[in-house]
């Protein structure tokens, strides 16, 4: 059995990792997980920071992806389709996101996986 200072690291560090998605607007958010799966030993930790890594990876491919059509469309509708396209995507990083952290605090001994998401780590 785990010690609750080792649990309450577990679910810190883990949370860490999540939340830094966050920050993803700023290119360094995805420097917290790749620190944390660099200085941790702890295996749950280290597969949620490797699955914030991939969550990072991908809401940045999406978002490439899609800015192009998106740009377009905005521009044509006067900014209204550009808004809403963000607004959803917003919605879904929110959403996910949330959903980890409440899987990392409520139960730290399993890692969390992002459903939806291309696995590149």
């Amino acid at each position: 059995m785990q010690s609750t200072e080792t649990a309450d690291k577990r679910r810190l560090l883990s949370t860490l990792s999540h939340v830094a998605v966050f920050f993803s607007g700023i290119f360094i958010s995805i420097g917290v997980p790749v620190a944390i799966l660099f200085v941790s030993d702890d295996e749950v930790v280290k597969a949620n920071a490797k699955e914030s890594i991939n969550f990072h990876l991908n809401v940045w491919l999406v978002g490439l992806i899609v800015a192009i059509p998106v740009g377009v469309l905005a521009f044509l509708s006067f900014g209204l389709f550009g808004a809403l396209a963000a607004g959803i995507g917003q919605l879904w990083v929110t959403i996910m996101t949330v959903l980890a952290v409440f899987k990392a605090l409520g139960n730290p001994n399993e890692p969390f996986r992002y459903p939806f998401i291309i696995h590149f780590l």
